[in-house]
């Protein structure tokens, strides 16, 4: 049996999240946000506290600040998590600063120790602690050299593995990257990143890409119209349930979370991607990414409720 359902390994950060306002300011004007809130963040620490709250053993795996540790620590048990997989590094936490209104959120990012990931996925303990999980997920821009040398090693040790770099414009551009979208067995672009692959953001456009990528599984986010998967050059969508959004930021790492919760419980593709939906639509009705995060039993009532049983 192996020791975590899943190991999240990837960027983490100190979220400042500004939220509640009406339009976006133009350049020297200033406006005011309804609300805000010091939580902390990145896809990797939203993926792994969702994961853990859908009842996975997880692992987090990523780089803080030692100025930060306690907080991490107080904030991670809350979700029945251990802070012991993240290393501390002098370059200190990461910061970011989402800005959200009710249709679409921006981020200002400082990468922090994040700078030094790519390094840290070289050690051989920490390739000890990714083979011990049923599933790895990156929440990060891959590089793939260091893609080419650990996906053999996960495939032998029988983990399956997805792949959420989040908005990396020079990641998504880079002609070597497509070997790792093929690698990996799930990809998670939202419409903004598949319009960096593809030149468009509709779901068809990204179904022609993968096709012509020989992508094993491609899942595209499509927001407030849920979500599609390529399968065998046809397009799958699922549509979300229906919520009073309030915040967008983490909605794209929750939704990941659904998806590796299908995974991990061997459902069909309209299944996983239905999970995804719900657990993204309820992120988004709680400020900040973490408060919104369903357990078992919300994501099955509302399951009942948005798809029959």
């Amino acid at each position: 049996m192996k020791r975590w359902d899943v190991v999240v390994v990837g960027e983490i950060y100190a979220d400042h999240v500004f939220s509640g306002f009406q339009r976006w300011p133009a350049p020297g004007e200033e406006v005011h946000a309804e609300h805000y809130l010091r939580e902390l963040g990145g896809g990797a620490v939203n993926t792994a506290c969702a994961l853990a709250r859908l009842q996975h053993r997880v692992r987090l795996v990523g780089l803080i600040g030692e100025a930060d540790r306690s907080w991490f620590e107080t904030r991670l048990q809350g979700f029945g998590l251990s802070a012991d997989g993240l290393r501390s590094d002098p370059l200190g936490t990461g910061v970011t600063v989402s800005v959200s209104t009710r249709e679409d959120r921006s981020f200002y990012t400082y990468l922090g120790a994040n700078r030094r990931l790519a390094d840290m996925l070289d050690d051989v303990n920490l390739r000890a602690e990714l083979i011990a999980a049923r599933h790895v997920h990156f929440a990060m821009p891959l590089a793939a050299d260091v893609a080419k040398r650990l996906f053999p090693l996960l495939r032998k040790a029988g983990c399956t593995t997805s792949l959420d770099v989040g908005y990396s414009p020079d990641w998504l551009r880079d002609p070597a990257n497509p070997w790792t979208c093929r690698a990996v067995d799930y990809f998670f672009p939202n419409q903004t990143e598949a319009h960096l692959l593809t030149g468009d953001d509709s779901a068809e456009a990204f179904r022609d890409w993968a096709s012509s990528m020989a992508i094993q599984h491609g899942v595209i986010k499509l927001g407030a119209a849920g979500a599609a998967a390529v399968i065998n050059g046809e397009l799958l969508r699922v549509a979300p349930p229906r919520v009073e959004a309030i915040d967008m930021t983490g909605a794209g790492d929750a939704f990941d979370a659904g998806f590796i919760d299908g995974v991990l419980s061997g459902e069909s593709t309209e299944d996983c991607l239905r999970r995804a939906c719900i657990c993204g639509a309820l992120c988004t009705t709680r400020i900040g990414a973490l408060e919104g995060l369903p357990d078992s039993l919300s994501l099955r009532s509302i399951y009942e409720q948005t798809y029959g049983t």
